[in-house]
């Protein structure tokens, strides 16, 4: 079965069921994303169209007609109209009839999905990356510190160089396994989950472990070179570091 999806407003497919799947877990294809595919009535949000095990489709619409280029799907109610006689608002496209429920939804403050994604800035992603060092550091410094006082005055013992050595290598690899793991698993370190954002693909899908890895030894690069790579993302347009340009990522507002 072929499947047709909604991107930007605008159709997108045939994808078959496998490849639809791996939409959902990538992240392109959300609970809410107009889907549709022969035999459906209209387009519908992807959680309402996953029939029952053993339970047959319906019979094909012949009236329904796939989405022109001039033409959108409505983010409200899933229906297809003309461009010029629909509300364009980011990336998506909002009927006559459903116009005041969606200008309602945004002057309560509600969050709309637009197709876009919204890049976090400079300093929010600082914040992010300060709460993730002091979560290591509650680890790893308190021991540092205690063999760095108890050697004060004293002369230089080669147990304590290579004690304090070692204590430097493993914080740099518990950094690298903190962003590995988190990234990977969650899409997120606890420091951005606390800052509510997120490292997504280019195109706002979910990241990869493999894609992880490369990201975190990219992000040792950014910070060898006097902590450079960081910087790049206060005048990128969009808000790429180093590393997010070496591995193709983007860190987004959820």
């Amino acid at each position: 079965m072929n499947w047709y999806y909604v991107d930007a407003g605008q159709q997108t497919g045939p994808v078959d069921e496998s490849q639809l799947q791996e939409l959902l877990r990538l992240g392109k294809i959300q609970n809410d994303t107009l889907v549709w595919h022969e035999g459906m009535a209209n387009w519908q949000p992807y959680y309402g169209v996953q029939p029952p095990a053993g339970i047959a489709l319906p019979a094909p619409e012949p009236s329904l007609r796939p989405i022109a280029a001039n033409e959108a799907a409505c983010s409200e109610c899933g229906k297809i109209f003309a461009k010029q006689d629909m509300l364009a608002y980011g990336g998506i496209h909002v009927c006559a009839g459903c116009k005041p429920i969606f200008m309602q939804k945004l002057a309560e403050g509600a969050r709309i999905q637009t197709g876009r994604l919204n890049y976090a800035g400079f300093w929010i992603r600082f914040g992010a990356k300060l709460l993730d060092g002091l979560i290591l550091g509650v680890i790893f410094i308190p021991p540092m510190l205690y063999f760095a006082f108890k050697n004060i005055g004293a002369k230089p013992q080669p147990q304590f160089q290579i004690l304090q050595a070692a204590f430097q290598f493993g914080y740099i690899f518990a950094n690298l396994g903190y962003s590995i793991f988190f990234l990977g698993r969650y899409g997120a370190t606890p420091g951005k989950m606390a800052c509510k954002l997120q490292v997504v693909t280019a195109e706002g899908g979910r990241v990869s472990f493999g894609r992880a890895t490369g990201r975190g030894f990219a992000e040792m690069l950014s910070g060898i070179i006097c902590d450079l790579g960081y910087l790049i993302a206060a005048f990128d347009g969009q808000k790429r570091a180093l590393h997010d340009h070496i591995c193709n990522t983007r860190v987004v507002y959820k």
